[in-house]
């Protein structure tokens, strides 16, 4: 049985929301991601821009078993911050999504359930000024071909719904292809009788 659902939620572009408590302030962002470099470069990102910030916790969901959502405290009190990030992007079912959130320290301390809390709270408007969609996955696939084959590959694009992403014909054609993970084990079938 596929872990790999024929649809799933995630946000359409990053989205910004704010939480204040005792003179803190709770910076929140969200942003869709693809993989871990491109968590990275967020991080990076926040890091350069926030260089006074006390804290930059985060957590994110890349597929869709438990061992591909991480959550991180970045030195707050363990479980108090980048845990209830998570938990607010599980609840809400997303998938492929990074939510940070940026403290800056206002001088009076939270408390462990006043952290939790905030970074809950913080998480939670960044995704409610996001924009959910329902997404569907797909598979990307490069194939080789000789010139004389290119009928039958063509073929084969119009009978199934597949979209080429790119393309370079030449005595050995070489094409990149997008489709649906659901149309996979059929499409690659008549692409391995080729």
């Amino acid at each position: 049985m596929s872990l790999i659902p024929d649809s799933y939620l995630t946000i359409a572009k990053p989205a910004e929301g704010l939480y204040k408590d005792k003179g803190s302030k709770f910076i929140s962002w969200a942003y869709p991601v693809k993989d871990l470099e491109e968590i990275k470069s967020h991080l990076a990102s926040l890091k350069e821009a926030h260089p006074k910030a006390r804290h930059i916790c985060y957590a994110y969901r890349l597929g869709f078993t438990p061992e591909e959502a991480r959550s991180n405290d970045d030195g707050e009190p363990s479980g108090s911050a980048g845990k209830p990030i998570l938990n607010t992007i599980l609840s809400q079912n997303l998938h492929y999504v990074l939510v940070a959130v940026v403290r800056y320290f206002g001088g009076t301390l939270l408390g462990v359930p006043g952290l939790i809390q905030a970074y809950k709270e913080g998480a939670v408007d960044a995704l409610e000024q996001a924009e959910i969609y329902e997404k569907e996955p797909m598979k990307i696939r490069s194939i080789q071909f000789s010139y004389a084959q290119m009928n039958e590959v063509m073929k084969i694009c119009k009978k199934h719904p597949i979209t080429i992403v790119n393309q370079e014909i030449d005595n050995l054609c070489t094409y990149e292809l997008t489709y649906a993970s659901r149309h996979a084990a059929e499409i690659d079938a008549s692409l391995d009788n080729l």
